[in-house]
């Protein structure tokens, strides 16, 4: 895999395009889920941690009780790369999958 290319700022708006659910903060990519209770929450980020690993790209994320806050950034190159939007890509996928059996 070729090493990750820092995205310019209007690059990055102009990916933002193709995230329904993402916004830009503080040049990071960032989402915030809420599901039907805890369990659900979890097995969601359990799904994600598998896909993360596999691409070698991990969010920065947090947990409270049924809220999922997810920022993504590439910190090898200081901000926001296209292995962030295909990570938020791949979450988007899981969290679909989530909602729609819960």
């Amino acid at each position: 895999m070729p090493p990750a290319t820092k995205l310019s700022p209007a690059e990055a708006e102009a990916r933002l395009t193709e995230c329904e659910h993402w916004a830009l903060s503080e040049g990071k990519l960032s989402r915030t889920l809420k599901f039907g209770d805890f369990v659900q929450a979890f097995g969601f980020m359990a799904s994600v941690a598998l896909v993360a690993e596999r691409m070698n790209h991990h969010p920065e994320w947090s947990n409270a009780y049924a809220t999922v806050r997810i920022e993504l950034t590439t910190h090898d190159v200081g901000g926001l790369s296209d292995k962030d939007f295909k990570l938020a890509e791949e979450i988007d996928r899981i969290a679909r999958s989530v909602i729609l059996t819960a």
